[in-house]
């Protein structure tokens, strides 16, 4: 028997009403010897906050643009931003920091020359809280004073 193309689907697990649904699903879902399904339990893998990413941009890079002083000169926001990619983004795949298993901090152009791919948008609500202190102990580092404290994991 050959499926069509199966759409992925996403449940979450809260009670005994999803938990039916998703049993149900799976006594129904046409199967295919030739094209097996996956099946993936885990826990919930909750992406960045938005309010995480604006108090990024508002607090700790701001900070560090307008005191931090590297080689004779100050740098923006953004080129710090993506200095801190490249030094503090994950090397590889953790699924407790980075919300996509598809993951890859670094792809390569057509000269071999590394390229980074990664984003703090791929992080996870911890992956994100993690690359705020390390970004907060970079600025403590280099004498900055933030204006509001370190965020929590």
């Amino acid at each position: 028997m050959t499926r069509q193309k199966f759409e992925q689907r996403k449940l979450l697990l809260r009670g005994q009403e999803q938990v039916d649904r998703a049993i149900a699903l799976l006594r129904n879902v046409p199967l295919d010897a030739e094209r097996p399904l996956e099946l993936l339990v885990r826990e919930e893998v909750k992406a960045r906050k938005l309010d995480q990413n604006a108090r990024m941009w508002a607090g700790p890079l701001k900070d560090i643009a307008e005191q931090c002083w590297s080689d004779e000169r100050q740098y923006s926001a953004e080129i710090w931003h993506e200095y801190f990619k490249q030094q503090f983004l994950p090397d590889e795949y953790d699924p407790e920091l980075c919300k996509d298993e598809k993951y890859r901090k670094w792809d390569f152009d057509p000269g071999g020359q590394p390229v980074l791919i990664g984003s703090s948008t791929d992080l996870t609500v911890k992956g994100f809280a993690q690359y705020m202190e390390q970004i907060h102990a970079f600025g403590g580092q280099m004498g900055v004073e933030f204006h509001e404290s370190p965020p929590r994991g």
